[in-house]
């Protein structure tokens, strides 16, 4: 067998050249190789024509081009070219190249292996939190973590914890909430808000503080901190706190003094407000006697003292600091307004005057105290009303106690009623007339304001050559 194959290679010899692989030209035509091979001939409608020279030749060639092929469309799956049957090269359908973006995007595999399903399902990517629907739930304890403790896990609650405050963080938190306490008035609303604090040893500071504040704001404000600590006993505050904190205030009166001169008194009418209320022990002043040095600690529990005495004689210690602004009532307020006004028309004291208009505290209802004044005027016979309202209406102006806005609006009020205040007063009209005049020249009111002035009419025959005709006619 072996002499028949060699003799058969002697009769037909095969260059080395062919068996190369240069047979295979590596010309790319969209992705794929064209085969030039000019010695391919014998193939008729894809059946081998047999050939005793080139059989075993072509089929090397073609196995190995199938390999090659085969080889490359693994890594260019669907655009690559497959060969036929008869060993022509079928050029597959070219997919057109993607964008960047769209590759980016792209969360199918990008090697050609796999179900072409996203990765991990598609919880996988930048941004991504799981699958859509996906709930997750506590982590079950692993008993098998080193650090495990089983009677950890059975006796121990999570709460949340709030640190207590310290010194400088109380100022900082409790200030705020007594500053706006003043302007809303809610206690419910600062007992909230202190419950919601871990005050710790700093809850007996509370009452000191607002008491603090309260020396230097208004008298209103001092009511409304009475009220405070009348509520907050109980819920927030316990009768100790509230006896520590009035301590601390009578050990601090020398450096209070400082900056409130009155200080001592104020403090004293604080104490007896609180006995008063029922949140000190009577016997708080008492514990006191012949332990005080300090001076102003001293003052303080005297005024404290005297006020107790007198409450027992009628006075009610809960209206010592007066309901100013808007806690007062409407009515209360224009009786204090017009007692104001008739002690100024008998001391004649504007000063005193600016001052008690000022302790009001009303500065959006002075347009009541002009309308009283004028009022006044048009009631009175005498020339001495008439020259001290226009002096006391001038200096309130100038010292913006009364602003221009509650001016005009006492004035417009005045000339809305005056019909009404003619019944009683037959010359109102006329005295109104002549006040509005000065009001102008001494600068309290504008021109625009003065010609709104109402006149009344007047009745008056014309001439005969109007028939006798009698006229309305204002002045």
């Amino acid at each position: 067998m072996a002499a028949d194959c060699e003799a058969w290679l002697n009769a037909n010899p095969v260059e080395v050249g062919d068996l190369s692989d240069s047979f295979v030209s590596g010309e790319e035509d969209n992705g794929g190789f064209i085969i030039s091979n000019k010695n391919i001939n014998n193939e008729i409608n894809g059946n081998w024509v047999a050939s005793s020279s080139n059989s075993i030749h072509e089929a090397r060639l073609k196995a190995k081009a199938k390999r090659r092929l085969r080889k490359n469309s693994s890594r260019d799956s669907g655009r690559g070219d497959s060969l036929s049957d008869n060993g022509d090269v079928v050029r597959g359908t070219s997919v057109a190249p993607t964008s960047p973006k769209s590759k980016l995007l792209d969360r199918k595999s990008r090697l050609g292996k796999g179900r072409g399903l996203p990765k991990k399902g598609g919880a996988g990517g930048k941004g991504v939190w799981g699958r859509s629907g996906e709930v997750y739930e506590p982590e079950a304890v692993d008993e098998r973590d080193p650090n495990y403790d089983e009677d950890q896990e059975k006796n121990c609650v999570y709460e949340t914890v709030v640190p207590p405050l310290d010194e400088r963080d109380f100022e900082k938190t409790v200030t705020p909430i007594v500053q706006e306490y003043f302007e809303h008035g809610d206690t419910n609303e600062v007992a909230e808000l202190l419950a919601e604090l871990n005050l710790g040893p700093m809850r007996s500071v509370v009452p000191s503080l607002a008491v603090a504040l309260a020396l230097e704001a208004k008298a209103s404000h001092r009511e409304l901190t009475s009220r405070l600590l009348a509520d907050l006993c109980g819920p927030v505050l316990s009768h100790g706190d509230l006896e520590k904190s009035f301590d601390k205030l009578l050990r601090e009166l020398p450096d209070l003094v400082l900056d409130t001169p009155g200080a001592a008194q104020l403090v004293g009418q604080f104490i007896a407000r609180a006995v008063s209320d029922q949140i000190l022990s009577k016997t708080y002043i008492e514990g006191y006697k012949g332990k005080v040095d300090c001076e102003y600690a001293r003052a303080a529990l005297d005024r404290a003292a005297v006020l107790l005495k007198m409450s027992m004689g009628g006075l009610r210690i809960d209206s010592q600091w007066g309901t100013g602004g808007g806690q007062q009532p409407v009515t209360q307020l224009i009786k204090e307004m017009n007692l104001l006004l008739k002690e100024y028309i008998l001391s004649g004291d504007s000063k005193e005057a600016e001052r008690c208009l000022r302790d009001l505290e009303v500065p959006h209802f002075h347009h009541e105290f002009v309308y009283e004044a004028i009022v006044m005027v048009l009631e009175s016979n005498g020339e001495k009303t008439f020259k001290m309202v226009l002096q006391l209406l001038k200096s309130l102006s100038v010292s913006s106690i009364i602003t221009v806005d509650q001016m005009r609006r006492g004035y417009q009020r005045v000339y809305m009623d005056i019909a009404e205040i003619n019944i009683d007063v037959p010359r109102a009209y006329f005295i109104l007339e002549q006040f509005v005049d000065k009001s102008f020249s001494m600068g309290i009111i504008d021109v625009k304001l003065r010609d709104l002035c109402p006149c009344r009419g007047r009745k008056r025959y014309v001439s005969e050559g109007d028939g006798g005709v009698v006229k309305l006619e204002s002045y």
